[in-house]
């Protein structure tokens, strides 16, 4: 079992979140604790209006909703609703909060089984229940235990294991409304901001756009972009903005730019201890022999770090991203150092002509900004496509070495001269 707590100042935005999946017919409202009715019986306004009662005896608390949510391994998809019930009660009851008022959910919109809780750390006396540390102080301890009581999967095995993995999101079925669209968003919001560390939008892209979501400004004459919006769309298969974009102050986490610099402050110190582990495998993986980028790619995949690769509109490689799903850090290559840049990458692994000159390619990982003028870009393309095709077989390097003129070019000093002889011959023959 793998316990997530999150804390708010808006049990609304909480309540609201689970109480629209309901509507959508993907989640359950299954119990209600410390509630004098069952929860089939009673209305949003009920069930809102206990918790805030409950706030109001010490409204000088602002950090006041708890949402937690418990997952469970794939292969216990047949617990039953009363067990799940009591695994939820017992929990509580372990961290403290078994007297509070709290909502039970059962979502369906995942791979595994999971409930969501709804609570307020308000007591029925006016007191405040410490949250400071308490996945570290009372839910790990909980979850170890239930984990033994009701004889789940450890959540140390459902690591190993890979099964509580975000997928990506079903664009099929994301796409038709607004409603479905910002729910699937919601998901990959909830497992990605707080779990990865990201120092940068561009950084925070290169793993949301694995899941098929993007967040993006704007353009800078937007007013979205001038006012410090942000809104978040999910991608077709090739990359590309599909459906309705949202605001990020739609969200019930509010996830707005506002929000997402806070997060790179507090995530630019907690990563760097991890940047070794990237450099080794990069370093490993070209030690023996120069191999393609995409041969390194490859590499990186089978130890959990996902290269993403940025281009201009002509396929032209300008950046690169590392995210590292193992220790969930992701960094720009030149964070890494300048020999895990982009243009160091390249120079290190064996020519790729396809990685490089390839217009129709489309960007792996962040969205393409712009480098060059389309001109020089295009020429450019163009000299690296012509030496790599003008004689077959010949490498580039072959191409590189020869002289700068072709044979049949003679300077224009030199045709002037043999002019000028001409009509000199022309001259004594007469």
């Amino acid at each position: 079992m793998v316990a997530v707590i999150k804390t708010g100042h808006s049990i609304h935005r909480i309540l609201n979140y689970n109480e629209n999946k309901v509507k959508a017919g993907v989640a359950e409202c299954i119990g209600a604790e410390n509630y004098p009715i069952d929860p089939d019986k009673m209305s949003l306004t009920m069930k809102l209006n206990r918790f805030l009662k409950q706030m109001e005896l010490n409204e000088n608390v602002k950090r006041n909703s708890v949402h937690i949510s418990l997952n469970f391994d794939v292969s216990e998809s047949h617990l039953s609703q009363e067990k799940l019930l009591s695994i939820a009660e017992d929990y509580m009851e372990k961290i403290g909060f078994g007297k509070q008022p709290f909502l039970v959910y059962q979502h369906y919109d995942a791979g595994h089984p999971h409930i969501h809780l709804v609570t307020t750390n308000i007591e029925a006396d006016g007191k405040r229940i410490d949250l400071h540390h308490l996945g570290i102080r009372k839910s790990e301890p909980a979850r170890k235990a239930i984990e033994k009581e009701f004889g789940l999967v450890a959540a140390e095995a459902q690591k190993k294991q890979e099964n509580y993995l975000l997928k990506p999101i079903s664009v099929s079925k994301a796409i038709y409304g607004k409603s479905q669209t910002k729910m699937a968003i919601q998901n990959v919001l909830e497992a990605v901001l707080g779990q990865y560390k990201y120092a940068s939008l561009p950084e925070l892209n290169a793993v949301l756009k694995q899941y098929n979501v993007i967040a993006e400004r704007g353009t800078e004459d937007s007013k979205v972009y001038q006012t410090g919006g942000l809104l978040y769309r999910i991608l077709d298969a090739a990359g590309n903005p599909i459906g309705v974009p949202i605001k990020a102050s739609l969200f019930y986490n509010k996830p707005t730019l506002k929000f997402l610099e806070r997060k790179f402050k507090e995530n630019e110190p907690k990563r760097m201890p991890y940047k070794t582990r990237i450099r080794n495998a990069i370093d490993m993986a070209l030690l023996v022999k120069k191999i393609t980028v995409q041969a390194l790619m490859k590499e990186l995949e089978k130890q959990g770090i996902h290269t993403a690769l940025r281009t201009n509109e002509t396929g032209i490689v300008y950046g690169v991203t590392y995210v590292d799903h193992q220790t969930k850090c992701v960094f720009n290559g030149s964070a890494l150092g300048k020999q895990y840049s982009a243009k160091a990458i390249q120079e290190r692994c064996a020519f790729e002509p396809d990685l490089l000159t390839h217009p129709a390619q489309k960007p792996i990982g962040l969205q393409p900004q712009a480098t060059a003028s389309a001109a020089e870009t295009k020429a450019h393309q163009n000299d690296l496509q012509t030496a790599h095709t003008s004689k077959g077989t010949e490498t580039v390097l072959d191409v590189l070495m020869q002289p700068e003129q072709a044979a049949d070019y003679v300077p224009g000093q030199l045709k002037k001269n043999k002019k000028k002889r001409k009509r000199k011959n022309q001259n004594n023959n007469q």
